[in-house]
């Protein structure tokens, strides 16, 4: 008997697989639970098998429902690269990408890569949400958005999807930075002269705070962080009126001098790594060349800005 199941179905299936519960299904796609509920199981009966047990008041994916979202997703790969193709046989790039990125490439690089692209393709529209680099490449995976712009910590990359492919954007080096005025004594490691000064860091649970601390436990303290922040805007803040250390990143002075004493990390810690990321099948798209291209220009330029003293 062939298997014929209905293409949006597996897609809802899909969708399930990465959303976790049919309410956030519902919810991104403007359909109520029961619809999705209705619609999975139909695709159960196209299939001949269940697809979904219960546990608790939600449900989960059956052993033959992960290897039907397997080749699903393979099918849903197959067409993004018929996509890409058919938008390669047009004379013009056109067309609507969603771009996400974090707070720090969105205000640094986005807007220079934006009038790039008007430029050069005016044809096509930019949509973009700020998100964390985590959250983008969970919305890559769910198809919210085309292109993320992801950051990876020197020693600390974080795990890859075999769905997803990732393209180095550029290199953003990161400095020790305090206010203007406190005297920090030299010591054999660097980092050690901030051992007893209070830091500001992003929450606990994100990259860049398990990389800082473990930088500051090689050097041979552990950081006293008295203020949490995801936003480098806040860092820099505290950093300026002399309540806190911190690590900056340079991309975060585009447009203007540091205001902060800055220093050098030890070697090989000190650059963090910028990439953009789409799902597979998806990286010849015309318009996600153009983008990419674009964010290069764009990051190349803003890198020969800034030339800090320390």
């Amino acid at each position: 008997m062939a298997l014929t199941p209905d293409l949006h179905r597996l897609y809802l299936l899909c969708e399930l697989k990465h959303r976790g519960t049919l309410a956030a299904v519902a919810q991104a796609l403007s359909y109520s639970p029961s619809t999705i509920s209705q619609q999975l199981n139909q695709l159960a009966s196209e299939v001949g098998v269940p697809l979904l047990e219960p546990v608790g008041r939600r449900v989960r994916l059956t052993a033959q429902a992960e290897i039907l979202v397997r080749h699903a997703e393979a099918v849903l790969a197959r067409l993004d690269r018929a996509e890409a193709e058919i938008a390669a046989s047009l004379d013009q790039v056109v067309g609507i990408l969603r771009v996400a990125a974090f707070q720090t490439a969105a205000t640094a690089i986005l807007p220079r890569a934006l009038s790039l692209l008007r430029h050069a393709h005016p044809g096509l529209r930019i949509q973009f949400r700020q998100m964390e680099p985590q959250d983008a490449l969970s919305a890559l995976l769910t198809r919210d958005c085309d292109l993320a712009i992801t950051e990876e910590y020197p020693g600390n990359p974080g795990p890859r999807s075999a769905e997803l492919e990732h393209d180095l954007l550029c290199g953003d080096t990161l400095r020790m930075a305090h206010a203007t005025g406190i005297n920090v004594p030299p010591t054999e490691e660097p980092l050690m002269a901030f051992a007893e000064q209070p830091w500001v860091m992003e929450p606990e649970g994100r990259p860049a705070r398990r990389w800082a601390v473990a930088l500051c436990r090689a050097a041979g303290f552990e950081p006293q962080v008295h203020f949490e922040s995801p936003d480098p805007l806040v860092h820099l803040r505290l950093v300026e009126e002399g309540h806190a250390t911190a690590i900056l990143p340079d991309f975060l002075w585009h447009g203007h001098s540091p205001h902060v004493v800055l220093h050098d990390l030890p070697p090989g810690r000190r650059t963090r790594e910028l990439h953009t990321v789409v799902r597979q099948g998806r990286g010849d798209h015309p318009a996600i060349r153009s983008c990419r291209d674009a964010l290069r220009r764009a990051a190349t330029a803003l890198a020969g800005q800034f030339r800090p003293t320390t």
